[in-house]
Protein backbone atom coordinates (compact mmCIF):
# COMPACT_ATOMS: atom_id res chain seq x y z
CA UNK A 1 0.00 0.00 0.00
CA UNK A 2 1.46 3.29 -1.01
CA UNK A 3 1.58 5.90 1.36
CA UNK A 4 -0.80 9.33 0.24
CA UNK A 5 0.85 12.34 -0.61
CA UNK A 6 1.07 15.05 1.91
CA UNK A 7 0.36 18.02 0.34
CA UNK A 8 1.29 21.96 1.93
CA UNK A 9 -1.19 24.49 0.61
CA UNK A 10 1.26 27.77 1.20
CA UNK A 11 4.35 28.88 -0.49
CA UNK A 12 6.23 30.33 2.61
CA UNK A 13 9.19 29.14 3.38
CA UNK A 14 8.91 29.67 6.99
CA UNK A 15 5.94 27.06 6.84
CA UNK A 16 8.46 24.03 4.60
CA UNK A 17 11.58 24.84 7.11
CA UNK A 18 9.13 24.52 10.30
CA UNK A 19 7.74 21.24 9.04
CA UNK A 20 11.08 20.21 8.39
CA UNK A 21 11.97 20.29 11.99
CA UNK A 22 9.38 17.69 12.83
CA UNK A 23 10.36 15.65 9.73
CA UNK A 24 7.87 16.51 7.40
CA UNK A 25 9.02 17.28 4.09
CA UNK A 26 5.88 17.42 1.72
CA UNK A 27 5.66 15.68 -1.60
CA UNK A 28 4.19 18.61 -2.58
CA UNK A 29 3.86 22.74 -2.59
CA UNK A 30 0.37 24.16 -4.21
CA UNK A 31 -0.38 27.62 -3.15
CA UNK A 32 -4.00 28.34 -2.88
CA UNK A 33 -4.55 31.60 -5.03
CA UNK A 34 -7.36 33.01 -3.15
CA UNK A 35 -8.89 36.56 -1.74
CA UNK A 36 -7.21 36.87 1.60
CA UNK A 37 -9.66 40.28 2.05
CA UNK A 38 -11.13 40.56 5.65
CA UNK A 39 -15.05 40.33 5.74
CA UNK A 40 -16.45 43.02 7.12
CA UNK A 41 -16.58 43.04 10.73
CA UNK A 42 -14.75 39.80 10.42
CA UNK A 43 -12.69 39.33 13.72
CA UNK A 44 -9.02 38.33 13.72
CA UNK A 45 -9.64 34.75 15.27
CA UNK A 46 -12.54 33.97 12.35
CA UNK A 47 -10.30 35.31 9.31
CA UNK A 48 -7.09 32.93 10.17
CA UNK A 49 -10.21 29.59 10.73
CA UNK A 50 -11.68 31.01 7.25
CA UNK A 51 -8.55 31.28 5.27
CA UNK A 52 -7.22 28.05 6.11
CA UNK A 53 -10.19 26.06 5.77
CA UNK A 54 -10.39 27.64 2.11
CA UNK A 55 -6.80 27.27 1.04
CA UNK A 56 -7.27 23.55 1.73
CA UNK A 57 -10.12 22.66 0.41
CA UNK A 58 -9.01 25.44 -2.57
CA UNK A 59 -5.90 23.19 -3.24
CA UNK A 60 -7.96 20.00 -2.11
CA UNK A 61 -10.26 19.65 -5.38
CA UNK A 62 -7.30 19.21 -7.33
CA UNK A 63 -5.57 16.79 -4.50
CA UNK A 64 -8.36 14.42 -3.25
CA UNK A 65 -5.98 11.54 -2.73
CA UNK A 66 -3.69 13.90 -0.30
CA UNK A 67 -3.36 14.85 3.02
CA UNK A 68 -3.34 18.55 2.72
CA UNK A 69 -2.39 21.33 5.24
CA UNK A 70 -3.18 24.66 4.78
CA UNK A 71 -2.71 27.38 7.31
CA UNK A 72 -3.19 31.33 8.18
CA UNK A 73 -1.48 33.64 10.65
CA UNK A 74 -2.91 36.77 11.44
CA UNK A 75 -1.36 39.29 13.71
CA UNK A 76 -4.08 41.81 15.37
CA UNK A 77 -3.93 44.91 18.37
CA UNK A 78 -7.20 44.15 19.90
CA UNK A 79 -9.96 43.83 16.77
CA UNK A 80 -7.61 45.21 14.20
CA UNK A 81 -5.90 43.76 11.81
CA UNK A 82 -2.69 43.86 10.48
CA UNK A 83 -2.08 43.86 7.07
CA UNK A 84 1.57 41.86 5.45
CA UNK A 85 3.66 44.69 5.28
CA UNK A 86 4.35 44.98 1.50
CA UNK A 87 5.46 48.82 1.59
CA UNK A 88 7.77 50.09 4.48
CA UNK A 89 4.51 52.63 5.19
CA UNK A 90 3.18 49.50 6.34
CA UNK A 91 5.69 48.01 8.55
CA UNK A 92 6.28 51.13 9.86
CA UNK A 93 2.48 51.91 10.72
CA UNK A 94 2.32 48.46 11.56
CA UNK A 95 5.29 48.58 14.21
CA UNK A 96 4.05 52.08 15.54
CA UNK A 97 1.07 50.25 16.62
CA UNK A 98 3.01 47.56 18.26
CA UNK A 99 5.41 49.73 20.55
CA UNK A 100 5.22 49.36 23.63
CA UNK A 101 2.09 46.82 23.87
CA UNK A 102 0.88 43.73 23.78
CA UNK A 103 -0.84 42.08 20.46
CA UNK A 104 -2.23 38.46 19.39
CA UNK A 105 -1.19 36.67 16.89
CA UNK A 106 -3.54 34.14 15.51
CA UNK A 107 -3.15 30.73 13.26
CA UNK A 108 -5.53 28.70 11.58
CA UNK A 109 -4.50 25.43 10.46
CA UNK A 110 -7.06 23.21 8.59
CA UNK A 111 -6.26 20.07 7.39
CA UNK A 112 -8.16 17.83 4.80
CA UNK A 113 -7.23 14.17 4.09
CA UNK A 114 -7.88 11.63 1.36
CA UNK A 115 -10.93 10.05 3.03
CA UNK A 116 -12.05 14.24 2.86
CA UNK A 117 -12.47 14.63 6.49
CA UNK A 118 -12.02 18.17 7.34
CA UNK A 119 -9.87 19.26 10.83
CA UNK A 120 -9.18 22.68 11.69
CA UNK A 121 -7.79 24.46 14.84
CA UNK A 122 -7.24 27.99 16.14
CA UNK A 123 -4.02 28.78 18.10
CA UNK A 124 -3.10 31.92 19.67
CA UNK A 125 -0.18 33.71 21.12
CA UNK A 126 0.43 36.55 22.89
CA UNK A 127 3.11 39.06 22.32
CA UNK A 128 4.70 41.97 23.93
CA UNK A 129 7.20 44.20 22.31
CA UNK A 130 9.23 46.75 24.03
CA UNK A 131 8.78 50.40 23.60
CA UNK A 132 10.72 50.70 19.93
CA UNK A 133 12.40 54.44 20.02
CA UNK A 134 13.54 55.99 16.39
CA UNK A 135 16.63 54.42 15.94
CA UNK A 136 15.34 50.76 16.47
CA UNK A 137 12.15 51.68 13.88
CA UNK A 138 14.91 52.91 11.49
CA UNK A 139 17.50 49.83 11.76
CA UNK A 140 14.61 47.34 11.52
CA UNK A 141 13.20 48.99 8.85
CA UNK A 142 15.93 49.82 6.85
CA UNK A 143 16.63 45.41 7.21
CA UNK A 144 13.89 44.67 4.48
CA UNK A 145 12.87 41.84 7.16
CA UNK A 146 9.76 42.82 7.41
CA UNK A 147 8.57 42.50 3.87
CA UNK A 148 5.68 40.08 3.05
CA UNK A 149 5.26 39.52 6.94
CA UNK A 150 2.05 39.65 8.71
CA UNK A 151 2.41 42.83 10.89
CA UNK A 152 5.59 44.26 9.88
CA UNK A 153 8.09 41.81 11.75
CA UNK A 154 9.73 38.29 11.51
CA UNK A 155 9.65 37.21 14.98
CA UNK A 156 12.85 34.98 14.29
CA UNK A 157 15.06 37.60 12.68
CA UNK A 158 15.94 40.71 14.37
CA UNK A 159 12.68 41.73 15.86
CA UNK A 160 13.17 39.05 18.59
CA UNK A 161 15.01 41.82 20.22
CA UNK A 162 11.89 43.51 20.52
CA UNK A 163 10.53 41.01 22.46
CA UNK A 164 9.65 41.47 26.16
CA UNK A 165 7.41 38.49 26.10
CA UNK A 166 5.77 35.81 24.77
CA UNK A 167 2.77 33.40 25.93
CA UNK A 168 1.71 30.51 24.21
CA UNK A 169 3.26 28.79 21.14
CA UNK A 170 6.48 30.59 19.29
CA UNK A 171 6.40 28.80 16.43
CA UNK A 172 2.77 30.11 15.77
CA UNK A 173 4.26 33.55 15.60
CA UNK A 174 6.79 32.37 12.89
CA UNK A 175 3.97 30.83 10.69
CA UNK A 176 2.58 27.28 11.98
CA UNK A 177 2.22 25.96 15.26
CA UNK A 178 4.42 22.77 15.54
CA UNK A 179 2.54 20.97 18.39
CA UNK A 180 -1.27 21.38 17.22
CA UNK A 181 0.14 20.60 13.26
CA UNK A 182 1.75 17.27 15.12
CA UNK A 183 -1.28 16.55 17.44
CA UNK A 184 -4.09 17.57 13.75
CA UNK A 185 -2.15 14.99 11.98
CA UNK A 186 -1.72 12.54 13.84
CA UNK A 187 -5.28 12.45 14.97
CA UNK A 188 -6.13 11.96 10.99
CA UNK A 189 -4.11 8.91 11.12
CA UNK A 190 -0.87 11.03 9.30
CA UNK A 191 2.33 9.22 10.59
CA UNK A 192 4.71 12.34 11.81
CA UNK A 193 7.57 10.14 13.85
CA UNK A 194 8.39 8.06 12.11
Amino acid sequence: MTKPHFILASASPRRIALLSQIGISPDNVVPADIDETPLTKELPRQLAKRLSLLKAKTVATSHPDAFVLAADTVVACGRRILPKANRVEDAEQCLGMLSGRSHRVFSGIALITPKSEVFARIVETSVTFKRLDKKDLASYLSSGEWEGKAGGYAIQGLAAGFIRQIKGSYSNVVGLPLFETTQLLQGAGFQVFK
